[in-house]
């Protein structure tokens, strides 16, 4: 490499470790608000966070930006840089000829206004009052059809906000892979919906002492191998984890005291995200690559270790008996098989985050329906409610009392997440597909579960997975791990067993 382009190399990844720091303070700052800033602090601080997301914004398109990009792509240039830095102004790019599209202005403006919504959210869910935070989601989605008619779209609208999570995943491709995971859940939830083996779970809807609680997820998180030197466990009212850089990354959960699985499988799925984030290589810091490479990849984590580690038979036989310590007079005359068939009950429930492993595609299929929708025009917002309930009766049988318990459960909307739910799906599927290549290499997983081997599952997953961050693409991810594309077969047959063991259907 010459003098020249390495000085250029040089002068662009310190430009964009600038705007990576300016990210940062915006991550603590987010984190802060949804974690116990006070209440009446919200609008000062969301003007701040808006100031300096401007900032951030003018420097990803700025003059000195474009220049850097042109001279970096330039044939001759290009083939000069390392595999990072050519992945680095490939997403620099992207993100560049996405942003220069949107007006400063209308950015700060939306950043502004997605940091009200959260906490207005967070007051509306609680008061199960929809009609108080009805306009601010009427803006916030209003905001993103303009930026999608400024970026472009090809086919549906909701394709542009669907890449953003999931690079090359369309609205075509999800109602496929949907409807081919429809076709044979819908029959295995009505097969079990007629079994007579129901599993008790009286016993999980007692009260649980929160801090209690809250020692066993600590333990739980210690075991699982997540660092606390490079991170922290608080409390928030929707669970999520922040990754600032690989040295600090925090997750939240939330504890009910007549639920005692809700905090731990909330708990254990941000640990997933965590140990993704904890364990992308050091190379990448500093830069938009030092992240997962999209949030279905993200999500496959947090679902693998939540689901296929957290809610198995084996998991439980060795940590039970700490639980049982924790509650004697909770558990006793419980055996471990009883309370793994009840933490692996299905049943149609209203809450999507505590939704069994089953059902949970069938709440995201929803929303999935609904942000199509919104997006194409033919769902208002105000009509939200009344369309939500309708489709969880359709769906699954339920419909909300209230709207705290309905369209109001989720956050990602007071924060403009669009297109992010479908993640949680591919996610599903995704650990399935990356669980089966796993085991032909390690063993079987609940072998590995059993001796309390999570070290053996998380070295082979950073080196499969974790150290790339965005280096690579969710295709190269997943055809670079099992050899084939995403097949949803694989998350079927997995269901298929587990739960015909459960239920007796096998």
């Amino acid at each position: 490499m010459s003098e020249s382009i390495q000085a250029l190399r040089q002068s662009f990844r310190s430009y964009v470790k600038k705007m990576k720091s300016y990210g940062e303070a915006l991550d603590v700052m987010y984190w802060d608000l949804r974690t116990g800033a006070p209440r009446k602090g919200v609008e000062a601080r969301s003007e701040v966070i808006g100031e300096l997301s401007a900032e951030m914004f003018k420097m990803s398109v700025s003059s000195e930006m474009g220049r850097f990009l042109e001279q970096l792509s330039e044939p001759g240039v290009f083939e000069q840089l390392d595999a990072v830095d050519r992945k680095l102004v490939e997403e620099c790019k992207k993100e560049y000829d996405r942003s220069i599209k949107i007006p400063p202005d209308k950015y700060q403006a939306y950043v502004v206004l997605t940091s009200q919504a959260e906490s207005v959210w967070e007051e509306a869910k609680e008061k199960a009052d929809f009609a108080m935070f009805q306009p601010y989601l009427e803006k916030i989605v209003a905001a993103n059809r303009e930026f999608i008619e400024l970026w472009g779209y090809a086919g549906h609208p909701y394709n542009t906000l669907l890449d953003m999570y999931e690079p090359g995943m369309t609205t075509q491709k999800l109602d496929q892979l949907f409807a081919d995971v429809r076709a044979k859940l819908v029959p295995l939830v009505a097969a079990i919906g007629q079994s007579s083996n129901v599993p008790d779970t009286a016993f999980l809807r007692q009260t649980f002492d929160v801090t209690q609680q809250k020692a066993f997820s600590l333990y739980i998180l210690k075991e699982l191998g997540y660092d606390f030197e490079a991170g922290r466990l608080d409390e928030s009212v929707h669970p999520f984890a922040t990754g600032l850089n690989p040295g600090d990354v925090r997750i939240t959960t939330r504890y009910l005291p007549h639920d005692v699985t809700s905090a731990l499988f909330g708990t254990i799925h941000e640990c997933g995200h965590a140990l993704y984030e904890q364990n992308i290589s050091q190379e990448l810091i500093g830069t938009p690559l030092c992240t997962g490479t999209s949030m279905g990849i993200h999500e496959s984590q947090s679902r693998f270790w939540e689901n296929m580690v957290g809610r198995s038979r084996t998991f439980w036989k060795r940590y039970y008996p700490k639980l049982q310590e924790l509650y004697p007079d909770r558990f006793e005359g419980v055996s471990v098989d009883s309370f793994y068939d009840a933490i692996n009950v299905v049943q149609p429930s209203l809450i999507r985050i505590e939704a069994d492993e089953l059902t949970y595609n069938l709440h995201i299929m929803i929303r999935y329906e609904i942000e199509k929708k919104l997006f194409d025009g033919s769902l208002r917002v105000a009509d939200l409610p009344a369309y939500w309930n309708e489709k969880y009766k359709e769906y699954l049988g339920v419909v909300p009392a209230h709207d705290g318990e309905g369209v109001l459960q989720d956050v990602h909307w007071a924060g403009g997440a669009f297109g992010y739910f479908p993640s949680y799906s591919l996610g599903n599927m995704y650990s399935a597909q990356i669980r089966s290549t796993m085991e032909k290499q390690l063993g079987d997983l609940d072998d590995l579960v059993d001796r309390g081997e999570f070290s053996a599952v998380k070295t082979w997953l950073v080196e499969k997975i974790y150290r790339h961050g965005k280096l690579l693409t969710p295709n190269e991810i997943v055809e670079g791990v099992t050899g084939e594309p995403l097949n949803p077969e694989y998350l079927l047959d997995y269901l298929g067993k587990k739960y015909g063991d459960i239920y007796n259907l096998n």
